[in-house]
């Protein structure tokens, strides 16, 4: 335990940066992929004939592991190795290929007869979809934004490897000197991002869908 504090004393305002870095990483991702995958799930939900193809490229742009992406899309996009918008970039894919899905399972999710009142009091399709399905989706799709908020949080520290700078750098210097200390330290700043995240995820769904605490009690 003192090694640990020793060493994070000793290197606090680095890690801090690091710290910083790896939220803005972590987080961007998650608000952009999620942007991007509510009109493609509501596509992949409306047209039934896309649904399949879509959700099995996403499927596919998901399963290719993290550090090959690191180093194509600097190829792509133009940029530098170390340009910290590869991560973001790549992050950004796997959540919206994450999150489509999800998305159209969670409007899947609306029961038809609730779809059918509100067709019945004058609703028109975009407002069913805005005032009715899509909040009534909300639970479903914050789920997913859990598992891809956590998954990105996880998935930063192997930028580490191409020399991108961020929490990750800890596992790094801790093989590189042989010490334990700062690979714990970024065991236990990664996880805490990871809750931390978690956390304002699954209070931001509870605040967007006031009526579940109403139901339950």
């Amino acid at each position: 335990m003192n090694e640990l504090w020793t060493y994070l004393e000793a290197n606090w305002t680095q890690i801090r940066g690091w710290t910083l870095t790896t939220l803005w990483l972590a987080a961007v991702p998650v608000m952009a992929g999620l942007v991007l995958a509510l009109p493609c799930g509501w596509l992949a939900h409306r047209y039934r004939w896309a649904h399949g193809p879509f959700v099995s490229a996403m499927s596919i742009v998901y399963t290719v592991p993290s550090l090959v992406m690191f180093l194509v899309l600097p190829e792509l996009l133009g940029t530098k190795i170390l340009d910290p918008v590869n991560v973001v970039a790549a992050l950004t894919l796997y959540t919206f290929a994450l999150l489509v899905r999800t998305v159209a399972d969670g409007l899947a999710s609306v029961p038809a007869h609730t779809l059918a009142t509100a067709a019945a009091m004058g609703h028109t399709p975009r407002q069913r979809l805005l005032s009715v399905q899509l909040p009534l989706a909300v639970p479903v799709i914050g789920a997913g934004v859990r598992v891809a908020a956590v998954s990105n949080a996880s998935l930063v520290s192997v930028a580490s490897v191409v020399g991108t700078s961020q929490l990750g750098q800890l596992f790094i210097a801790g093989n590189n000197v042989g010490s334990l200390a700062p690979i714990i330290l970024g065991l236990v700043f990664f996880v805490t991002i990871a809750l931390a995240f978690d956390l304002i995820i699954v209070i931001t769904t509870r605040l967007l869908t006031p009526w579940h605490k109403a139901v339950a009690s």
